[in-house]
């Protein structure tokens, strides 16, 4: 099989390459990474000669490109079905692909006001609007899948869904904004995975500063 190269931005910042590559690298898929930082005001440019969009994540398999998280995450997991990044339940792999979709395509109010930092100091920011109805629901989808599963993730085993959420954890973390003890008990079980341990560690020793994710 020819490897998968999955091109990412700075790991201290970019929640888009965070997902696929902490869903890969959890699952145990073997892919090589490229890391084009963003540190110029209006993007890099070299992220414009691999992709299409001129933004990361972007997969690369043998010359097809496929882009934007989800997809990424779903095209890996058809090449490994056995990997785990799906669930296996055909009505679990559905609440998966919703709760995702939902990821991606919500929570605006805490993605504007909290961007991923994971170097920053552990504090509440001042203004909040929109952002504690934005946790809430989050909240209920960590506790209704594990629940369902029985945990510690969210689909039982570590998986593409828990990787959708991935950044999420170090927001409500970053920012002080976890409610209650089910939430910090799934952030604690994320954090620990190898997989997280290895990408935070490089996210602290990047020196590219992005100042709009700075406050």
């Amino acid at each position: 099989m020819d490897k998968l190269i999955l091109y990412i931005g700075n790991k201290n910042y970019s929640s888009w390459s965070f997902r696929p590559w902490i869903a890969l690298e959890g699952c145990g898929i073997a892919f090589e990474e490229v890391l084009i930082p963003f540190d110029f005001p209006a993007g890099n440019p070299d992220i414009r000669e691999v992709s299409p969009t001129g933004k990361v994540p972007m997969l690369v398999h043998g010359g097809f490109k496929v882009w934007e998280s989800l997809a990424i995450i779903e095209y890996v997991a058809e090449l490994f079905p056995d990997a785990g990044l799906l669930p296996r339940d055909r009505q679990a792999r559905a609440l998966a692909r919703s709760y995702s979709m939902e990821m991606l395509s919500g929570f605006s109010a805490l993605r504007n006001a909290c961007p991923m930092n994971m170097r920053r100091p552990v504090s509440r920011p001042d203004r909040l609007e929109g952002v504690m109805e934005d946790v809430a629901r989050i909240e209920t989808i960590w506790r209704e899948a594990r629940s369902r599963s029985g945990g510690p993730f969210l689909f039982g085993t570590f998986s593409g869904a828990d990787a959708m959420f991935a950044p999420v954890v170090s927001r409500l973390e970053r920012y002080d904004i976890a409610t209650n003890a089910d939430t910090k008990d799934y952030m604690a079980f994320m954090k620990g995975l190898p997989a997280w341990k290895k990408w935070e560690e490089a996210a602290l020793q990047e020196t590219w500063i992005v100042p709009e994710d700075e406050d």
